[in-house]
């Protein structure tokens, strides 16, 4: 949750104080470094585009970037805008709950893409806790595990209006990080998060 609450941080200057607004356009979990106590830094700014500026909702492009993570609508029309940035966000919460690659070729066809093969459980909350790394036999938060696949499943809409913005996410993800217990990872409280999962 920590890694996840400071990716979003990170996303959300870029998002919400560079002026005009910076598109990451090549977030994945590679460029995500981690520091001496964890804390994430995000890295490699090599495809960053200014974003839309005044009334402009989107910036026009040719399509980049690392594939598994680009949002449909940006791989389909060349249109970026920030919630492209969320649709890769929520590729790397899915790496992050599942363990697995965002493209994995030794896969059998139908499991190699990540997202794809995700988008049944993601569908129905009753399945979510099936995309959980089973490497971790069940020692983590059940609780902090379904919302943050609640969040990926909302960063991953199709429809990029549906998308949360990183503010959302943010406030999402430093609730659940401010509940869980420092040293078991464990909810300590029972409220409810500031986005509707």
């Amino acid at each position: 949750v920590k890694i996840a609450a400071g990716a979003a941080r990170g996303l959300e200057y870029l998002h919400c104080e560079a002026k005009p607004p910076i598109i990451y356009r090549d977030l994945k979990a590679a460029n995500i470094l981690l520091d001496s106590d964890f804390s994430p830094r995000l890295s490699d700014f090599g495809l960053a585009k200014l974003g839309p500026i005044g009334d402009k909702t989107h910036v026009s492009t040719r399509v980049m970037g690392t594939y598994g993570y680009c949002a449909p609508e940006y791989a389909m029309t060349g249109k970026l805008t920030l919630k492209s940035d969320i649709f890769s966000f929520g590729v790397v919460l899915l790496e992050l709950v599942t363990g697995r690659k965002t493209i994995d070729l030794k896969r059998k066809e139908g499991e190699r893409s990540l997202v794809a093969w995700s988008r049944p459980f993601l569908k129905d909350r009753r399945k979510y806790m099936e995309l959980v790394d089973r490497r971790l036999k069940g020692r983590y938060s059940k609780r902090s595990a379904r919302h943050l696949i609640a969040v990926a499943a909302m960063c991953l809409s199709d429809d990029a209006a549906e998308r949360p913005t990183i503010k959302e996410i943010v406030a999402a993800l430093e609730f659940l990080a401010s509940e869980c217990d420092a040293t078991t990872g464990t909810p300590t409280d029972a409220g409810s998060s500031p986005l509707q999962l």
